[in-house]
Parts: C-alpha cells; structure tokens; sequence
C-alpha cells in the first residue's frame, strides 16, 4: 500500500537526523483497515519542539516526500498536527509532532517505526493509552438548549442552519453515544456504516433531513427520541437529568409541529 511505503521512506530519511528521537504510525495502521482510502497517521518524536512553529513544522515535512500544501489542525483541536497532501503519489499525510514528554500522554499505542535508544518503548511501558470519552453531563446539560435553538432555526425559516445543526448534534453526541452502545470507541459518525448494528444505524439515519420544514422537525423529534433511548441505556444515576429544561423545550417543540 502507498500509505506503508511513505512511512518506510519517511523512517528512511528521518533516521540520520540528530534531532529525531523516533517515528511512529498510529490510526487504521494500528487495526489492519488501511485501505485505498485511507491518510497516514505519523507522529514524529524529537528533542527541540517542533509544535507551534509552522515553518519548522513544514520544514520536516518537504524532507519526506513530494509535499503539496499543510496546514496546522487548530480546527480539530490539535495545532500540534500538521494536515498535509503530498503528491506522487497523492496521500493525505497527518504529522503530530511531539517531544519525548508528551509522547506519554496518548490516546492509542502506536506502532514504532524508528525508536533510537529504545526511548519510545520506555515511554509506552510506562503510561498508558487513554481514548477521550465523552462527559455524560457535559451533553444532557446542553441538550435541550440545542435542541431549542434547532427549533428556533427551524421556526424562522433558516432550514440550512438547521440541517447543519442535525449533523453537528450526530457527530458529537449521537454518534459517540451509539459507538459506546456498540462497544466501539466514541469516534464521532466515523465508520458507522460499518461499526453499528443494523438498528443503530438505521435510528441515526433518521435523524437526516431533507430540506424543508417538516422533515427538519422529524427528523429533530427523531434525534430527540433516539437520545433519550440511549441516555437510559448508557447513563448512570450521578448524572443530573435537565427535567425542567426537557419539558419546556419539548413544550416548545409541540407549538413549533403546530
């Protein structure tokens, strides 16, 4: 595969370099998905941090490969991740570059590909990978406000935002919620397709609206619906249900249906 190559053409030409202390790949790469699809995710170790410096960042990544364009994913929540796309052949590449130190803090065990002085392994054996879950009150306190100001959309006629707002609400609440049903890690809607059951999947389908107002409202009780069956499934009772706030919004939402 093209992605295996970069990465041992990568491994190649870092090895020499006096500042990088190892190289390794995380992602498909680490459960055997990789596919014609996929991008590559390395994470580059070194000794001076590279992280925040946007010219350094790009400096590495012209050394390994026919680089096209790259920018730094503040949008994802990681400017220490530099998103490129390389060409010859055409490869979506991310780069994480970190210090030793922060190589510990993980949310998976990569696969090292260059570990000078076996520095990467110590660091894998003595911490631990922790996958970010979500906060089950953090959502039940901002669900109804969500889903009020959906209505709101809805009501005066703004149908984009409020098709926008449907896929926001799958990404990070609905489609998390349902991977944990499925004993998946809460990856967003990534491979839903794939990684839920056949009832799961088809109550998240339903959450899509087409573009106009009755659909939209469907498709809205529908999320509210499917996130109600699952906050009984999954939630314990430390979290502090929004009662008040649930009645009202869902008082509103019946003078909106009508």
């Amino acid at each position: 595969m093209i992605q295996r190559e970069f990465a041992d053409k990568a491994k190649t030409i870092l090895e020499p370099d006096d500042n990088v202390i190892g190289l390794a790949v995380a992602g498909s790469w680490l459960t055997n998905e990789i596919d014609e699809f996929s991008d590559l995710d390395l994470i580059l170790v070194t000794q001076q941090k590279i992280s925040g410096n946007k010219s350094l960042m790009i400096d590495y990544a012209r050394k390994i490969g026919d680089f096209l364009s790259g920018f730094t994913g503040e949008h994802v929540g990681e400017p220490r991740v530099l998103i490129c796309l390389y060409d010859n052949p055409l490869l979506h590449v991310d780069i994480k570059f970190l210090t030793l130190n922060e190589f510990h803090t993980r949310i998976e065990t990569p696969h090292l590909l260059l570990d000078k002085g076996g520095q990467l392994e110590k660091a894998i054996n003595s911490s631990f990978a922790k996958f970010p879950y979500p906060d089950y009150q953090w959502i039940e306190d901002r669900f109804w406000t969500w889903i009020h100001y959906a209505l709101l959309k809805i009501g005066r006629g703004e149908y984009l935002e409020a098709y926008d707002f449907m896929g926001f609400l799958r990404m990070a609440v609905l489609g998390p919620l349902l991977h944990i049903k499925n004993g998946n890690l809460p990856r967003g809607v990534r491979k839903v397709e794939a990684d839920l059951d056949n009832d799961s999947l088809a109550s998240l389908k339903r959450t899509i609206p087409a573009y106009e107002r009755q659909s939209l409202l469907d498709s809205l009780k529908n999320a509210v619906s499917l996130y109600r069956q699952l906050r009984t499934e999954l939630f314990n009772n430390k979290v502090s249900m929004q009662s008040k706030t649930e009645s009202k919004v869902m008082n509103y939402f019946d003078e909106i249906m009508k």
